[in-house]
């Protein structure tokens, strides 16, 4: 078993991605390394370096890099010469596919979705659903939430707080009210209570609703966790308002906080749901929305794209879900991890001289630091040690761990140790004064 990274000595020859390759990438200039084969929680890099991978795709891989049976299936299908682009055709994979999360996914969860595959990325999902959303209900405005993220094309970002994000629009990005999350003033302010305020008073300036559009953990925004009463408060007032309520799953869906919908602990049942990411299991293109059957008003073509018959998709989302979740014992096993990764970094965050607290939920949890200078020398230290891991939060400031969802213990100790050793030379002399 692989417990130990191997980091490459000194920097590779980069110049040819210099030369071609537009500057709007962002990872290859924190983690500088040609990256050639992958395995599990493992990437390695073209000069014989070994990474340990807590970024995960941004939690497109959960399952980690080219697991044998996602693999396998995949391999199986090719050598058969399944379809593999079908635009929105019937196909032997999309139906495996369907009928595996209605038993797996949806049935046992009490849900009666309809499944609209979009474009092959999130942001096509979210697209999706609110046109969808602007469609049934023949209102404009949406209630989108501070520090969210939601993809970057237009309408998308329209609902995205990032204004990094935002100012590359190039245009107005309107039609949207960015609300204040749960916790966004602090402990002692409901968020929900002043939005509800805000939509009864008619002289607020807040037009009537076509959809609330919320994660449940904002993953880009900062780990900020909506707790289960708030998220109840939202979904009341989405339908006391006549909106309907949209949960992006993307990124913290697909087992990432626990259970399979992020949502499912706060016991709401949303009326569109958005996948993407991790639906796959495999790192290949796919994105989802789910609707109440009563939506489905579309005409046919009204909305489409090429991509959305990603038949290769299809087989490996089939996979795994058959795979990991039939049962309930990967999701026991996720949250029994989950408790190991939380301990451990309230372990380190106890460490550090100035206040630092964990955030997250899940398998999606980090250390907020404070300050977004040091979150990037700590995860640039990290990855001087062989491991990959990235920050988030409006700032930056938040030490943020997306490792797979199947790694072993020894293995995510192991990371966790390397991560430590990075806040010390951080933050040396200074790690563990508090201790």
């Amino acid at each position: 078993m692989k417990t130990s990274p191997r980091p490459s000595a000194g920097r590779p020859d980069v110049s040819l991605y210099n030369r071609l390759e537009s500057r709007v990438r962002s990872y290859a200039r924190a983690m500088p390394r040609e990256f050639v084969t992958a395995e599990g929680p493992w990437m390695h890099d073209a000069n014989g370096g070994m990474y340990l991978d807590f970024l995960s795709g941004c939690s497109t891989l959960n399952y980690g890099h080219n697991h044998p049976v996602l693999k396998d299936a995949l391999l199986r299908y090719i050598g058969e010469d399944g379809i593999a682009h079908s635009l929105d055709l019937h196909t032997d994979a999309k139906a495996a596919f369907l009928d595996e999360l209605d038993r797996t996914v949806l049935q046992p969860r009490g849900l009666a979705y309809k499944a609209m595959f979009t474009g092959p990325t999130g942001t096509n999902a979210v697209e999706a659903a609110l046109k969808l959303a602007r469609k049934v209900t023949g209102r404009q405005y949406v209630i989108a939430f501070t520090n969210g993220f939601h993809g970057m094309t237009l309408g998308a970002l329209a609902c995205t707080g990032n204004a990094g994000k935002r100012g590359g629009a190039g245009v107005p990005l309107s039609h949207v009210s960015h609300e204040p999350y749960d916790g966004y003033f602090g402990p002692d302010v409901n968020t929900a209570d002043l939005l509800e305020q805000r939509l009864k008073d008619p002289s607020s300036g807040l037009d009537a609703p076509a959809a609330f559009l919320v994660e449940t953990v904002q993953g880009e925004g900062g780990l900020n966790v909506a707790s289960p009463e708030w998220l109840r408060q939202i979904a009341g007032l989405a339908k006391e308002q006549g909106a309907l309520l949209i949960v992006d799953d993307i990124q913290a869906g697909c087992g990432r906080t626990g259970t399979f919908f992020s949502f499912e602990q706060a016991g709401i049942i949303p009326d569109i749901v958005t996948l993407a990411k991790s639906l796959s299991g495999m790192g290949l293109p796919f994105a989802l929305t789910l609707f109440r059957p009563d939506l489905d008003i579309w005409e046919p073509g009204e909305h489409n794209g090429t991509f959305r018959g990603n038949c290769h998709a299809f087989v490996t989302a089939t996979a795994a879900l058959r795979h990991f979740w039939r049962t309930g014992s990967f999701q026991d096993d996720v949250e029994r991890r989950s408790g190991l990764l939380g301990k451990r970094l309230g372990q380190i965050a106890a460490r550090c001289s100035e206040p630092a607290r964990i955030k997250g939920r899940g398998m999606m949890q980090g250390i907020d630091v404070g300050s977004g200078e040091l979150a990037t020398a700590i995860t640039g230290a990290a990855f001087e040690r062989g491991l990959i891991i990235e920050t988030s939060g409006p700032h930056d400031e938040v030490v943020k761990i997306l490792a797979p969802l199947t790694i072993e213990d020894a293995v995510l100790l192991r990371g966790l140790e390397i991560l430590e050793d990075a806040f010390r030379a951080a933050l040396r002399p200074a790690y563990g004064a508090a201790a």
